[in-house]
């Protein structure tokens, strides 16, 4: 997946929108997570716990960037960020604020932000779980969108698969916030495999998005021993690729 082509540098759109799959889709994990609203939480659920890593990622085999992911906890709070960059080509941003009952992550904030050569848009989300809405802030346009079941913005998915795999509940039917809708994303597990990113060995499980097109692939390798932590990611879009590996968690 290319930040800059020859076609991408005749068609600004594009090229925004390919940096910004390349960031969002694969700097966090995108689309993954969700629960009935009404689902009864787990008083003795297992809790992921506050963390900071270090990721390097390539584009294409060509351009390098790296990325931080911090997720941290104040009262009953949770929030998660996470920052990336391809020196001075590009840059992106995500935060994502949540409540953890039980098993149930609640999304409450999101934010996406992505620059290309100092050009760049903001998107965010606001849910409203007791009204069952998600509102959509893009290019100036506001819409609210109904959400039958919750719904979650790319890192707050991401915690929640986290959670349904340290609780044994994953089940692969998950909902997406995006930009004009809400989403059914559906995943499933592809076994176990250890894997040797730089930040060292790792056993993992492996989760494949569902895509409705053979021209795309997303695959994650997730840690038991990091509270299934993302250690590699891999997309395909268009024939583009895009790798992602831990280097150090802090």
């Amino acid at each position: 997946m290319s930040f800059i082509s020859k076609s991408n540098i005749n068609n600004p759109a594009r090229s925004k929108s390919t940096v910004l799959s390349a960031f969002t889709t694969g700097v966090s994990i995108a689309a993954i997570g969700a629960l009935s609203m009404t689902a009864p939480t787990l008083a003795s659920a297992k809790t992921v716990q506050p963390s900071s890593a270090n990721y390097s990622f390539t584009v294409e085999d060509k351009y390098k960037g790296t990325a931080t992911r911090t997720l941290g906890k104040s009262g009953n709070t949770w929030k998660y960020n996470v920052k990336a960059r391809v020196a001075g080509v590009a840059n992106a941003s995500q935060s994502s604020t949540f409540t953890i009952k039980g098993n149930n992550v609640i999304p409450t904030q999101a934010s996406t932000t992505y620059k290309l050569l100092g050009l760049g848009r903001t998107h965010k989300l606001s849910f409203n779980p007791s009204s069952k809405k998600v509102t959509s802030t893009y290019k100036g346009k506001t819409m609210t969108m109904d959400m039958a079941q919750q719904a979650f913005d790319d890192l707050s998915l991401e915690v929640q698969i986290r959670q349904d795999l340290l609780n044994g509940k994953f089940s692969g039917n998950y909902y997406m916030a995006k930009k004009d809708k809400v989403e059914k994303t559906p995943f499933k597990k592809s076994g176990n495999t250890k894997i040797t990113v730089p930040a060292g060995t790792f056993d993992t499980v492996r989760v494949d998005r569902i895509h409705d097109d053979n021209d795309r692939s997303t695959s994650f390798w997730l840690a038991p021993s990091l509270d299934y932590l993302p250690v590699k990611v891999s997309q395909i879009n268009d024939g583009k690729k895009m790798d992602l590996e831990l280097t150090k968690v802090n």
